[in-house]
């Protein structure tokens, strides 16, 4: 391992870093120089071991460095934690992906939901990517209220006969298959079953005592790039459509109050680094287990990585989409008009999850490679822009991996 010491135009750039890795290192550096990169952390393991740990930058423009323990909101990168508790109560013979909701959760058989299945609630097909009701202020912060609200909520479509990114709403209805299974809220599933054991650094909740490391996100700013994105689009055609709705109503959400870092939104709160990332996803690229700590078995762990659902128009997103049961798979939407940085290309064994404004963390078994990366600048589109596909790029070519023309990293 080398020790890392780079300056750049936004600071030093620290950590650590296997010579093997040399080309993260350097598209790492060069989104500070070029990509107007202003925060970030970056980190992957193989086969267990952390090869590459870097962080740098500023924690806000102009002001004091990134740290070593800097953190900051992660947002869609939560909806991995999220399913990764789901599997391990289905790994404990808690939960069972085919039985009905209504087993665990009585009230959600509302409204013509009552066929929905456990795995639609993972997959984004269960109908409910937003919610037509009005929510009061600061309803996303009260777990309870939108359990509530969901359980009584008309679905978008039959449950299971589409998929549509459950961008927020999966916060509850994931949330509740692990809180009724488990008999616990999830924020402390994940603290006492993951994070704690692994000792991982990512938050479903943040205590108070941590609020002073979170560097606050920076908006990506609205371009025309952006207003003529196939989501832009969609939510002109159709104001009251799921596109609009999830984009429309937002419950008061605001990604660096304290509020938001305090409760418990499974889909979009999380907080972590790009070590917490790839801590979480280390035993997932290892059989499951790690250090002694076993997280899920061998067939969960297929079953996490196999694509449940995917298609060529995301009711939400409007683009095409790939999932597994949580998580997302390779996504190549480069060829497609109006679909800038709307790709997420991994290999085909990988899974995991991007955030709003390009953060990632995921698992690839096949190459035993766990990966993540957080920022504070947000960048435009869907899943990954420039700055977080270069270095996922260039993790792939340090382990020999060919080519990426197919859609997918291939050997």
């Amino acid at each position: 391992m080398t020790d890392i010491a780079v300056t750049t135009q936004r600071g030093i750039v620290q950590g650590t870093c296997d010579d093997r890795f040399k080309g993260v290192l350097e598209a790492f550096v060069e989104n500070f120089q070029s990509q107007d990169e202003v925060g970030a952390s970056v980190a992957i393991t193989l086969e267990g071991r952390t090869l590459v740990d870097l962080w740098g930058g500023q924690k806000t423009v102009g002001g004091e460095p990134w740290a070593r323990d800097t953190i900051g909101v992660v947002y869609s990168c939560t909806k991995g934690a999220s399913a990764l508790c789901a599997h391990m109560a289905v790994d404990r013979g808690l939960l069972d992906l085919d039985a009905p909701v209504t087993r665990y959760w009585p009230a959600f058989g509302q409204a013509g939901k009552d066929g929905a299945l456990v795995s639609m609630m993972l997959d984004h097909s269960v109908g409910l990517p937003s919610v037509r009701t009005p929510l009061k202020a600061g309803a996303f912060y009260d777990y309870d209220y939108m359990v509530e609200v969901l359980a009584k909520e008309a679905p978008f479509w039959k449950p299971g006969t589409r998929n549509g990114y459950h961008g927020i709403t999966s916060a509850w209805t994931v949330g509740e298959m692990v809180h009724r299974s488990t008999a616990k809220r999830m924020g402390l599933f994940l603290r006492d079953e993951v994070t704690g054991p692994l000792g991982v650094d990512f938050w479903m909740g943040l205590p108070e005592e941590h609020e002073a490391r979170v560097a606050p996100m920076i908006p990506a700013p609205v371009d025309a790039v952006a207003r003529n994105s196939r989501m832009a689009q969609a939510m002109r055609a159709d104001p009251t459509g799921p596109t609009a709705m999830f984009m429309g109503s937002m419950g008061g959400f605001s990604a660096n109050s304290r509020a938001a870092h305090a409760a418990e939104i499974g889909s979009a709160n999380g907080i972590s680094n790009g070590r917490g990332l790839a801590g979480l996803y280390a035993p997932l690229a290892n059989g499951g287990s790690l250090n002694g700590v076993r997280l899920v078995g061998p067939d969960t762990l297929t079953r996490m990585g196999l694509v449940s659902v995917a298609t060529h128009e995301d009711a939400t997103l409007a683009i095409p989409t790939r999932f597994s049961l949580g998580f997302m798979k390779s996504m190549d939407n480069r060829a497609l008009e109006n679909t800038a940085s709307c790709s997420a290309i991994l290999s085909e064994a990988a899974f995991g999850h991007v955030g709003a404004g390009g953060s990632i963390g995921f698992a690839d078994p096949a190459c035993k490679m766990s990966f993540g990366y957080s920022m504070n600048r947000m960048g435009q589109g869907i899943l990954l822009n420039p700055r977080g596909q270069a270095l996922v790029d260039a993790a792939y070519r340090a382990l020999g991996y060919r080519s990426n023309a197919s859609g997918v990293w291939t050997l």
